[in-house]
């Protein structure tokens, strides 16, 4: 995720029964019980087109794990929301590529009257289609759908398995979008459909215009189960201990942003980066 001065507009193993009791399926699952990425999701991980800046961020974002606690599987369609620079779309679209469908959601720059703004998700859009158009034996099939985060529609309604998003939902609640985002994440799955959230986790509740980056976990179910989705799963998987969640510029002023004075350089590169909740939910097959 990338900071700019704009407005923020901008598992249980995967074996586990649907329809398990709740107290069962949000019981948190640590690394040690997670599922294992599957060879083919590995080999994507392991993938020498990766950008080495994004792959010293293994470490911290755990993919392999953390896909794999969501239950992805390469014969899905699956849906990125706002991929940004592509760190994930390096992984998923190789790795969907033979039998699946990587879908790369983006932010659609037309639907902006402000031209700061309207340029800022030109240069995004542009950016994104480069690192496609430059590696096509990755890339080569990968689908690009544009959207307006006022009225969002990612996909022909129940097309995709799967929806991912990033550490991007404390931006559409300081836009007053989240909720039309989640709407928008239930219309496009299938029944059964899974909804993958990472997001920066903040001790409590926050407000939605808050500015630290940091949203309480209990605010992001609340978001999904408003929009119809059933809690499937929690993990600690990205979880960060060391993160006390009081740094003066926010999630940006740890790692990988390092919005900080120099002098504090250790310091925050030995709390690493931000502590995530890492959430699995499922759109009801029945409805």
């Amino acid at each position: 995720m990338i900071r700019t001065p704009l407005p923020r507009a901008c598992l249980l193993a995967v074996s586990l029964a649907l329809a398990a009791p709740l107290a069962q399926a949000t019981k948190p699952a640590d690394s040690a019980t997670l599922p294992a990425p599957d060879a083919a999701l590995q080999a994507a991980i392991d993938g020498g087109w990766r950008d080495p800046t994004n792959t010293a961020r293994d470490a911290y974002r755990h993919p392999g794990q953390t896909l794999a606690f969501f239950g992805i599987r390469p014969d899905m369609r699956v849906v990125e929301i706002t991929p940004g620079g592509g760190w994930y779309s390096e992984i998923l679209a190789p790795y969907l590529r033979d039998r699946g469908q990587y879908v790369a959601a983006i932010v659609d720059p037309g639907v902006f009257e402000v031209e700061r703004q309207r340029d800022y998700y030109q240069r995004s859009k542009d950016g994104l289609a480069k690192k496609f158009a430059d590696a096509p034996e990755q890339f080569g099939k990968a689908e690009v759908v544009a959207y307006d985060p006022k009225a969002p529609v990612f996909g022909e309604a129940g097309s995709a398995d799967m929806v991912l998003t990033f550490r991007n939902v404390h931006n559409w609640r300081s836009a007053g979008q989240a909720e039309g985002m989640f709407k928008g994440f239930y219309e496009v799955l299938k029944p059964g459909g899974v909804l993958g959230v990472v997001e920066h986790r903040a001790r409590a509740d926050v407000p939605a215009d808050d500015r630290s980056g940091y949203v309480g976990q209990e605010q992001v179910i609340a978001l999904a189960t408003a929009a119809g989705f059933e809690l499937a799963g929690s993990s600690e998987v990205n979880a960060n201990p060391r993160d006390s969640k009081d740094h003066p510029n926010g999630v940006w002023t740890l790692p990988p942003t390092n919005n900080h004075d120099e002098a504090d350089q250790a310091k925050y590169q030995a709390i690493g980066e931000s502590d995530r909740m890492t959430l699995r939910f499922v759109k009801p097959s029945r409805e």
